[in-house]
């Protein structure tokens, strides 16, 4: 469908990526992976003709309808969402609203009629008697329900606009779907029909996401976008993480030999594969790694991030006991009369889209927030480390290099090993001597784990602490929740990452009632699943 050949693309001088040369192919999905600010979206936009590359070309076959998910909420504005959405095939509105202004004539002329029938036989070759249900059904697939079909979308949210921009790109079946962040601001049902949408698309998809669990379900081929190049390989997220770890780990012990390798490296793949998915494209990739030699496995040269976390005592059986725990802010019921304890060994996930109700807890907990009612007791041997969403009070307006900044968090106040530790966050050189009040997002969140890592704390309470993150900080995070022996209450969107670190479920309803499950967060789904249906 899409062939990039000699592709290179300079800022300034610089290269951003050089000498890229690959196929999309139909049936296929790719996802587009590579640290923050590597060009992932900027590589998208050259493939959809939004950009100029500096060399080469990118050549898409004729006749062939590429849809791309729009970014600007405000573009619609003065459109009705079902308008909005059927607009994803520019050439089919255009055709109905000729076709429409013509019939609505009072003095239709035989012109009028000869034109008219025209555009009725090619609005039917089009699907356009179906275009209304069409859309109709991938809106309420995505949660838009049809008392929303014909307001303005002027009239929506936001969250509501991203839902429309979204079915807008999926309307009318292109041959290639081109997304930037597509589960951004969905709820988890949304991402679920959205996936399911995905794997049953003939076309081709290529996609940026964060979305681990979103890419390991979708992808066919991982297109890695790694100091300047721009390489593709076979399987999802998961098979290029794995196999690329394992790659660089055989590389470094030079003391094997190649034999030895190839076999490991064969065994891996023969693993891989041989696991089972409900999905065609999951059956399509198994295919493809069957034909998968071992030099076609990934060998990144990307850096990964340390996160481990290591408490100063374990904690004692009294952990955490909250009563009746009742709070109101600006006239709506937050919480409402919210009691749990925490028992040992409990990695609690904060799921759903009442995040108010998660942050207000969390900042209860802490000290931060006085409740309205209730009561909040720790343990005299529970010591608590909180991951803020907002982290701006930790800089703004802080005029402290990095290697300062981490001082006041640590006992030991050597900056050689203030140095090694930020090296292994990444802050390597001069960079550790950066004033903290200009770091990027991503920096402040790595930041702000250096100092929940340097703690001590036996109880961690994190507050969407993958905002910001790349794909390599966040599977790094995760590994260290998995491996930490001690108390979480995590807050995320993620959900490879709280289900595979949590076994216990914290749901708030929209008046502030907690739903508690002591079930793993896939266990937790399949009972909402079954309470619906």
């Amino acid at each position: 469908m899409i062939t990039v050949s000699n592709l290179s693309l300079q800022y300034s001088g610089t290269p951003l990526f050089t000498d890229v040369n690959l196929q999309f192919l139909r049936g296929n999905c790719y996802g587009i992976i590579g640290a923050n600010g590597a060009g992932k979206s900027t590589f998208l936009k050259i493939l959809s003709g939004e950009l100029e590359s500096t060399t080469g070309t990118v050549d898409i076959l004729p006749n062939v309808r590429m849809s791309i998910l729009k970014q600007d909420q405000f573009l619609f504005d003065q459109y009705t969402v079902l308008d909005t959405v059927i607009m994803g095939n520019r050439h089919l509105y255009d055709v109905g609203k000729e076709m429409n202004a013509l019939y609505e004539k009072e003095d239709m002329t035989d012109e009028d009629g000869i034109r008219a029938s025209e555009l009725a036989e090619e609005y039917a070759e089009l699907g356009g008697w179906e275009a209304e249900s069409d859309a109709s059904r991938i809106l309420q697939g995505l949660g838009v329900s049809t008392d929303h079909h014909y307001e303005l979308m002027h009239d929506l949210d936001g969250r509501l606009k991203v839902k429309v921009l979204l079915a807008q790109a999926l309307f009318g079946n292109p041959d290639i779907l081109m997304m930037d962040e597509p589960t951004n601001n969905l709820d988890i049902n949304a991402v679920n029909w959205l996936e399911d949408f995905l794997l049953d698309f003939d076309g081709t998809v290529i996609v940026v996401s964060h979305d681990r669990h979103f890419l390991n379900t979708i992808c066919t081929h991982i297109v890695d976008i790694d100091y300047n190049k721009i390489k593709m390989y076979v399987g999802n997220y998961d098979f290029w993480y794995e196999s690329s770890q394992l790659v660089q780990n055989l590389i470094k012990n030079q003391n094997k030999r190649n034999e030895e390798k190839i076999k490991e490296l064969q065994s891996f793949i023969a693993r891989f594969s041989a696991n089972k998915s409900k999905s065609k494209q999951a059956t399509a990739r198994r295919k493809l790694l069957d034909k998968l030699t071992v030099e076609e496995m990934p060998a990144s040269s990307r850096r990964y991030p340390w996160v481990g976390f290591k408490p100063d005592r374990e904690v004692g059986k009294d952990i955490l006991f909250v009563t009746d725990l009742s709070k109101t802010i600006d006239g709506v019921k937050v919480l409402d009369h919210v009691t749990f304890s925490v028992e040992h060994d409990d990695k609690i996930a904060l799921v759903g889209d009442n995040e108010l109700a998660h942050t207000t807890l969390f900042r209860i907990l802490m000290g931060e927030l006085e409740p309205d009612e209730g009561t909040v007791k720790w343990g005299v041997t529970a010591s608590q480390s909180y991951f803020p969403k907002d982290n701006s009070p930790f800089f703004n307006g802080v005029d402290l290099n990095l290697v300062d900044w981490l001082r006041q968090y640590s006992e030991n106040k050597d900056e050689t090993y203030l140095r090694g530790f930020l090296g292994r966050m990444l802050f390597s050189g001069e960079d550790v001597y950066k004033p903290v009040k200009v770091l990027s997002g991503g920096e402040k969140v790595r930041c702000m784990l250096s100092r929940m890592m340097l703690s001590g704390a036996n109880v961690l309470l994190l507050d969407q602490p993958t905002n910001h993150l790349d794909l390599e900080s966040i599977a790094a995070l995760n590994n260290g929740l998995m491996d930490v022996k001690c108390n979480i209450l995590l807050a995320s969107h993620d959900h490879q990452m709280i289900s595979s670190v949590c076994n216990r479920v914290f749901d708030f309803t929209p008046d502030g009632k907690l739903i508690d499950r002591k079930t793993g967060y896939d266990e937790y789904l399949a009972y909402l699943s079954e309470q619906k249906g």
